[in-house]
């Protein structure tokens, strides 16, 4: 589960209704500009044609639409009619009217009359509300699992040490609250401090479920409806007979995450009995998106293996 909060973001929707202090003027006045350049032209011009000799209104109209005046042929004969007897043949021609009469543009109208003659309509209002940002919680808790048994030697915690504290600090980074559980186990599982984490060696054998049963119990201080979680464990894929497959799978599908990850080391190559992290991979897939398994067997491999654990994460929480 990807932890999510609302905040209001910049005023950059927009909506039909609400308060006057929100109305977007500047949209609105555009608006009602662009329809009186669309809509107006000089009337007075036009009247000046309708009184030239000889002249009939589908005259006129056929000259305004070829200067793409945005005129009726409706306006222009209420025009011709309203002319007086004693006006008519005040011109010889159109051209006659073009060189003696100064033309108004729609701009030069709009600042003698002023903004009172923009044609503002109902439909041209909006108002300003803020955008719903949903973000990520800055909440996370980082359960750390390491095998401690003694087939763990001094090699394979170094290779645990360099995977595992730059995915620390990633996600240190990335959350403004972040705490950090550490367990290692050997059959059994214990807390022990970060200090303790990577230098930790005891003689036992392995039980993996061991870990994931305390992470569970630990787990339960950080819900997962108030927190994002991540799992990571590391170790040498050697288990218990048969512990993977009827313990460990069952019990990182029951702890809700957003992400678990299994990080092999083996210096050597995979040991005979090293299969904890094949079994993880038949059961999830290779493409999960909330599961990631990776191997390092030098330090040449961790930079990879902190790809495809990261690249995992990033998938599963966009």
């Amino acid at each position: 589960m990807c932890i999510r909060d609302r905040k209001e973001g910049p005023f950059t929707d927009l909506t039909r209704t609400g308060p006057n202090s929100t109305l977007d003027f500047e949209r609105m006045f555009k608006e009602g500009l662009k329809r009186k350049l669309a809509m107006d032209f000089d009337e007075e011009f036009l009247r000046e044609l309708c009184k030239v000799e000889g002249i009939e209104p589908r005259d006129v109209f056929e000259w305004a639409r070829g200067e793409n005046l945005p005129v009726s042929m409706a306006w222009i004969e209420e025009a011709y009619k309203d002319i007086p007897d004693e006006e008519r043949g005040t011109w010889d021609s159109i051209q006659d009217v073009e060189d003696n009469v100064e033309r108004e543009s729609v701009q030069q109208k709009i600042r003698r009359e002023g903004i009172k003659h923009v044609p503002f309509r109902r439909e041209d209002e909006r108002y300003r509300h803020p955008e719903i940002i949903e973000e990520k919680e800055k909440n996370v808790v980082v359960v750390n699992i390491r095998d401690v048994s003694g087939s763990m030697r001094e090699k394979k915690r170094e290779l645990v040490e360099r995977t595992f504290t730059p995915l620390d600090w990633y996600l240190q980074g990335k959350y403004d609250n972040a705490e950090f559980v550490y367990i290692a186990h050997d059959a059994d599982a214990w807390e022990v401090d970060r200090d303790e984490f990577f230098g930790i060696r005891s003689g036992g054998g392995t039980k993996i479920s061991s870990a994931y049963e305390l992470a569970a119990e630990l787990l339960e201080e950080y819900p997962w409806a108030d927190w994002n979680r991540y799992v990571f464990a590391a170790g040498d894929s050697e288990n218990s007979s048969n512990d993977t497959e009827e313990r460990v799978v069952p019990m990182m599908e029951g702890i809700p995450a957003n992400l678990h990850a299994y990080v092999e080391t083996q210096p050597s190559g995979n040991a005979i009995n090293a299969t904890h992290a094949e079994e993880l991979e038949r059961h999830f897939g290779t493409d999960a998106d909330d599961v990631a398994v990776a191997y390092v067997n030098d330090e040449s491999d961790v930079t990879d293996a902190i790809y495809e654990i990261l690249s995992t994460e990033g998938t599963a929480n966009e």
